[in-house]
């Protein structure tokens, strides 16, 4: 007890210093934990992707549209389970600048390639005889205040009708869950719905999703594929829906390279800051220590008293800063979260903050705990 009331005492001798410092660990590790959860949010997909999915787009581009006709012969591939057209609807409840995840799938064996995703039995039904349904994740709909049964303006900044009109009218026939955390964050509507009423690109899908049987055959099953449509006018590309999501993610760079140089500097900045803090310290304790030393205390307790300082310092400006990451986090709109469903800080990520925390306390006292331990008491005293 005596030796925490000491601990207390030599890191609140400068108050303000205290403060500084101590803010910058809270800031250092507030955007770790965001960075943390940024990265999380890119690589959720690619993490919870099926293992038995596969991906078939355009050779040339995602945004290259393939003929539906293609999905039959993909079916007669070996090992081949499932094939689901999909079209991105591009689509928005009310503001355009607050994008949905929608997407035009076939409705009878969407559950059997994606059986994560929950939706009662009655819902289920309903869905598959209503042209117009759409079903929605539990999360949106709470968004949006949705209901079962509601009827709701979904528009496109991508499809219009014969018309010229870019709203299709939906109903909300069901609301479902999904296994995986940030994935009720989507609608699906019929495919046919927006193929028969579009104004141009009839029978043509974004990208097909193929369930296969086996997933270490995934590649000869995607080689196999792509095989069908070489030298066509429109070549295919086929991976794994892992690769897909991934690749998706790289669009916007190397995630993780940027979140670790990032977060490797600003912790390489506060750990100079920390350093110096504890220089200071011991360097305006130099008579006590020397006083220390001569009443019997060994270098071994010397430096502890000094670790231990450090560390306390980086554990609490460090479990601040992750209690902050959260709570901002948390705080971010909904509608702000369409395209990063999975921002949500792991708790394997928060888990990395605390060796972090350890490790940069440990090293910011080496130098302090090294001038402690030379330190020799007649030298210390003589200068007073």
């Amino acid at each position: 007890m005596k030796f925490l009331l000491l601990l207390w005492v030599n890191l609140t001798r400068r108050k303000a210093r205290l403060v500084f410092t101590l803010l910058s660990v809270v800031f250092a590790f507030l955007l770790f934990g965001v960075l943390m959860a940024i990265r999380q949010a890119f690589t959720l997909g690619a993490n919870y992707a099926g293992a038995n999915r596969l991906l078939t787009m355009s050779a040339v581009s995602l945004t290259v549209a393939l003929p539906i006709n293609y999905d039959e012969r993909i079916a007669r591939v070996k090992n081949v389970q499932q094939v689901n057209p999909q079209c991105w609807v591009g689509g928005y409840y009310r503001d355009p600048r607050s994008p949905l995840y929608a997407l035009a799938v076939r409705a009878d064996n969407f559950f059997q390639i994606y059986p994560e995703y929950h939706l009662p039995f009655a819902e289920r039904q309903a869905w598959l005889v209503d042209k117009r349904g759409v079903i929605v994740g539990a999360a949106l709909a709470q968004q949006y205040g949705w209901k079962v049964g509601q009827q709701v303006p979904l528009r496109s900044n991508i499809w219009r009708d014969v018309n010229g009109n870019n709203t299709w009218m939906v109903v909300v026939d069901g609301i479902y869950t999904s296994d995986q955390k940030g994935g009720d964050t989507q609608l699906f509507m019929h495919y046919q719905y927006l193929d028969d009423a579009r104004a141009f690109a009839k029978n043509t899908v974004s990208w097909f999703v193929l369930k296969i049987a086996n997933p270490a055959q995934a590649g000869q099953v995607a080689q196999a594929v792509d095989a069908l449509f070489a030298n066509s006018p429109n070549e295919t590309r086929t991976a794994t829906e892992k690769a897909f999501v991934a690749n998706f993610a790289a669009q916007f760079g190397d995630i993780g390279a940027i979140v670790t140089a990032v977060v490797s500097v600003v912790l390489f900045t506060m750990l100079l800051v920390t350093v110096n803090t504890m220089a200071q310290s011991v360097r305006e304790r130099t008579t006590e220590l020397a006083l220390m030393k001569a009443l019997g205390f060994g270098n071994v307790r010397i430096a502890a008293l000094v670790l231990a300082e450090s560390l306390l310092l980086t554990l609490a400006g460090g479990s601040i800063g992750l209690a902050l990451a959260f709570a901002v986090i948390r705080a971010i709109p909904g509608s702000l979260l369409q395209f990063l469903p999975g921002l949500y800080l792991p708790v394997a990520g928060a888990a990395i903050g605390v060796p972090l925390m350890l490790l940069l306390g440990v090293l910011a006292a080496l130098l302090p705990v090294s001038r402690a331990l030379r330190l020799q008491v007649v030298v210390a005293l003589r200068s007073v």
